[in-house]
């Protein structure tokens, strides 16, 4: 094998790198959303893992118990969102994640 061969190589092991790298990066973000204009409010890490939820009293009634349900849906669903985009910003065109490199030997 020549030694276009072994520059291929290495680039895929930069690449891995730098792709590790952000990934650790993207794991350290958390991203609050809200809903009802701040009346519920969530924050995910990078993982999508909830980490906090702020539910404001005023929102608490006992005969709407679907209306919190759903504030609390749309809270969540926006920290996500907000996850994604970040998460896209970042590694723009690897929707699918690292690519197998282990035919380089990687």
């Amino acid at each position: 094998m020549g030694t276009g061969f072994a520059k291929k190589k290495k680039q895929a092991k930069m690449l891995q790198q730098q792709f590790a790298k952000m990934q650790e990066e993207l794991k350290s973000k958390t991203y609050t959303g809200q809903a009802g204009n701040g009346l519920v409010k969530m924050t995910i890490n990078g993982e999508n893992d909830l980490t906090d939820v702020s539910i404001n009293p005023d929102c608490v009634d006992p005969d709407d118990i679907e209306g919190l349900e759903d504030l609390i849906k749309a809270a969540y669903n926006d920290a996500a969102k907000q996850s994604k985009e970040t998460s896209d910003e970042m590694m723009p065109g690897l929707e699918g994640g690292m690519p197998d490199l282990g035919s380089f030997g990687l």
